[in-house]
């Protein structure tokens, strides 16, 4: 396999033949690098005019191997071939170097190139890049390719520190200038290229190949010159952040990789070091990952959505969140009120499509927000901090559907959003946070966790706390601080909002709601099959009763094949009755929990462990006469929202489920509302 490697361009602020006079300064042997130990004059050419001069040399070098790799293999050193072809008129000279020792069996090519920098005449450009390809190694060709790659590593971070010593060490001799030859044209190698991405500024440019089709010097901007693509150090300084060369490398290849795949507009720099730090730098897995990202973000047209959704209102009016100033490293503030937030009653109202589209919106203006505060702050900002304020938080929240919204959200942001968190501040935690930490924990990358803090009670406030991470100026005002904030504290969202979002199928739609709405009408109750396959699983169900009042009943089917062919169903269900006025007990069924009445703006939720495989039924039945809280008006039908779902035995023993959360009271408005469902009581422990 052909390993290939490319460092950033680098620039001296010299003119080109100072920083000649400088290279020319490491032969025969260089004390700054003790590996390089000598070379010989092989062939050497020079031009009637002494513009052109091409030297090839044999270079003796004391590899840093392993000492037993050394006796295997029977050598001390390794020679190479380095053939420099220099061009005064057009102040350029190539480096081209191959192995001699082991050619047959290791193949190392390596190329350098100094030119002229487009923009300034009086600066040199350096490029580097090499070729890897291990035939075989007499059995250790994994550890060839880890040495060859660690040598290629330390070379790149040395030739800038050697050709500055030299340069450095001229100028102190007093040559600071040395005349250009005799009617020199520059010819550089690169050209300037603006960043359509990078935020405004001096520093936007990038330096790109000039393409090899380019004849007489016409630069050819082809899509040759892109795919080539090559960040100058300078620009990796100002927008990236400190990169040793081995990320420099592999940000330089991903942004090649993908540029020959990729229609459509390229993700910016950032953006792409994001997903290489997600994977550690492993090429070809942060590949795979963007090239998902980047096919979700067209299929929902994520690029758009900024400028495209909007909101609902009352999502807005309830969701507790928002941005709030900075940190003290620059990083954008965001504030979310989880304890108080009635996040069941959102996903009701919204439906998770909408929920997930506010938490998408939220990601794409942090990244708008990190861009501008790199721009402005002179220094590369790609992350966020969080503060996540769980006061009030209970076993309301540890209902199953917010858990695996939860969960969704989670897996949508670690895919897509990689790398954006720099630091989460959990302030306030109640005990039962250790539920819904183990919970979810284990959904969250190992590098994302690292950076929870977590605080309990009012730890925040001491040493260690907010303050040594936020200005205490920004400290909001119902943590305790002076910064007046406009994020408000949640409400309950009235069940006069409550809708059912059903799952479209269009693009923009991130999936099937969690909810689901049905009219149950006079004689035609609605009813939901579940196929049980195994004894012991346990169906569960959070309804709630959004107009008139109904009655709750579960049946287990006395002949399941003819409910199963006589209605469409599959392992989830259906919302198809069996006939016109539903199951009859007795008769087509039995009766494994007992019918229920619920009220208008009740909330329900239960549990049946099913003691025998079968088909069974959930029914909800209209239930005639007045309903409660209506004075005048009389319904012939009544409207409820539902969630279920099966679960195995093993899987609820440990599941949110067995939290009961059928004591979660949290988005009901009326006080006659009982939260228990009848159902059969569940464990509360929790593993997972």
């Amino acid at each position: 396999m052909v390993q290939e490697y490319q460092s950033p361009v680098r620039v001296y602020k010299y003119p080109f033949e100072l920083v000649m006079a400088a290279y020319e300064k490491r032969f025969p042997t260089c004390p700054l690098i003790p590996v390089f130990l000598g070379s010989d004059i092989v062939s050497e050419y020079k031009s009637e005019d002494g513009a052109e001069h091409v030297l090839e040399r044999r270079c003796k070098l004391d590899v840093d191997a392993p000492y037993l790799l050394k006796k295997i293999i029977g050598v001390e050193f390794v020679y190479f071939n380095q053939t420099n072809s220099l061009n005064r008129r057009e102040r350029t000279l190539k480096i081209s170097a191959y192995n001699e020792s082991f050619s047959s069996r290791v193949g190392v090519e390596e190329n350098c190139y100094y030119s002229v920098h487009p923009d300034n005449p009086d600066w040199t450009c350096f490029e580097q890049d090499a070729k890897l390809d291990i035939k075989s190694f007499f059995g250790f060709e994994a550890a060839v390719e880890k040495l060859a790659i660690k040598l290629y590593l330390q070379n790149i971070k040395k030739g800038k520190e050697v050709i500055q010593h030299y340069i450095d060490e001229l100028i102190n001799d007093g040559v600071t200038h040395i005349a250009p030859f005799p009617g020199a044209v520059s010819r550089p190698r690169t050209r300037s290229l603006l960043l359509e991405n990078a935020p405004e500024g001096e520093d936007k440019t990038v330096l790109v190949p000039i393409a090899s089709s380019a004849v007489d010097g016409t630069e050819a901007a082809d899509a040759t010159a892109l795919q080539d693509c090559k960040l100058d150090d300078v620009y990796i300084q100002r927008f990236l952040g400190k990169l040793n060369p081995k990320e420099e490398n592999q940000l330089i290849q991903l942004r090649k990789k993908l540029s020959m795949a990729h229609q459509g507009k390229m993700p910016n720099d950032a953006h792409l070091l994001r997903f290489l730090r997600a994977r550690d730098f492993n090429l070809d897995k942060a590949y795979e990952m963007l090239c998902q990202s980047l096919a979700w973000r067209r299929h929902h047209h994520i690029d758009s959505i900024l400028d495209t959704w909007k909101p609902p209102e009352h999502l807005l009016e309830y969701y507790c969140g928002g941005w709030h100033h900075h940190d003290k490293e620059g990083r954008p503030v965001y504030i979310l009120r989880l304890g108080s937030m009635d996040v069941k009653g959102l996903l009701k109202a919204v439906g998770e499509d909408g929920f997930l589209k506010h938490v998408v919106s939220t990601n794409e203006e942090g990244l708008k927000r990190t861009e501008t505060l790199t721009k402005e702050t002179g220094q590369p900002i790609s992350s966020w901090t969080c503060i996540c304020d769980l006061e009030g938080l209970s076993m309301r929240h540890l209902w199953r559907p917010g858990i695996k919204a939860l969960l969704h959200v989670i897996e949508m942001v670690e895919c897509n959003y990689p790398e954006t968190m720099g630091r989460l501040l959990i302030v306030r935690a109640p005990r039962i946070f250790g539920v819904l930490w183990t919970l979810v924990s284990p959904f969250i990358d190992e590098n994302t966790r690292n950076k929870f803090l977590i605080y309990g009670g009012n730890d925040y406030q001491g040493p260690g706390g907010l303050t040594d991470y936020i200005d205490g100026d920004f400290i909001p005002d119902f943590l305790g601080g002076p910064s007046e904030c406009s994020i408000r504290e949640g409400r309950l969202v009235p069940k006069s909002l409550y809708r059912s979002l059903e799952f479209d199928g269009s693009e923009q739609s991130f999936g099937s709601d969690i909810y689901h709405t049905a009219h149950v009408s006079k004689g035609s109750p609605h009813e939901v099959l579940v196929s049980i396959t195994e004894s012991e699983s346990v169906i569960t169900w959070d309804f709630d009763v959004m107009k008139g009042d109904v009655t709750f009943t579960v049946f287990r089917h006395k002949r399941p094949r003819e409910a199963m062919s006589s209605t469409s169903v599959n392992s989830l269900g259906s919302n198809a009755s069996l006939n016109q006025s539903g199951v009859v007990a007795g008769v087509d069924a039995v009766v494994v929990e007992k019918p229920r009445h619920c009220l208008d703006g009740e909330s329900v939720q239960g549990t049946h462990v099913s003691s025998i495989p079968g088909v069974y039924v959930l029914q909800w039945k209209f239930k005639t006469g007045l309903p409660s809280g209506q004075a005048h008006t009389r319904h012939n039908r009544a409207k409820v929202m539902y969630y279920h779902e099966v679960l195995a035995s093993g899987d609820f023993r440990g599941s949110i489920s067995s939290l009961e959360s059928c004591h979660s009271g949290f988005s009901q408005l009326s006080v006659s509302t009982n939260t228990s469902s009848g159902g059969s009581q569940a464990s509360s422990k929790v593993s997972r």
